[in-house]
């Protein structure tokens, strides 16, 4: 990872989410550099989709997986990125025909939980 991919990876982190998410990924010893350099030095650096754009699809799939553990997250990353409360419900629910109801139980409780976390902030 010399090619700067890590460095600029770094850099993109922290305008999709907070230090305390990066000091997780980070602590994730190389597989954690390697997420840093791949997925927000190169991926995230691709100007065909924006952030924001990025953050949604992030969402849509870690539902229809099942991410329970990775979506609050990404839907706090979709917030700052700009889409909103009910741009995201629409994703969970649109998700739903697809994936699932039970996934999309799961990351619409999750929703709510995230955002009434950021009203108390």
């Amino acid at each position: 990872m010399t090619d700067g991919s890590y460095e600029r990876g770094r850099a993109r982190f922290l305008e999709v989410h907070d230090e305390k998410a990066l000091a997780a990924v980070e602590g994730l010893g190389d597989l954690g550099r390697t997420i840093v350099a791949f997925v927000y030095g190169d991926v995230y650096e691709r100007p065909a989709l924006s952030i924001r754009d990025r953050e949604l699809s992030a969402v849509v799939a870690l539902v229809a997986l099942g991410r329970s553990s990775q979506i609050p997250q990404h839907l706090r990353a979709a917030l700052k990125a700009g889409v909103t409360s009910d741009e995201l419900k629409e994703a969970i629910l649109q998700t739903a025909t697809v994936a699932g109801f039970p996934v999309a139980m799961n990351a619409m409780s999750t929703l709510k939980n995230v955002l009434a976390e950021s009203e108390r902030v």
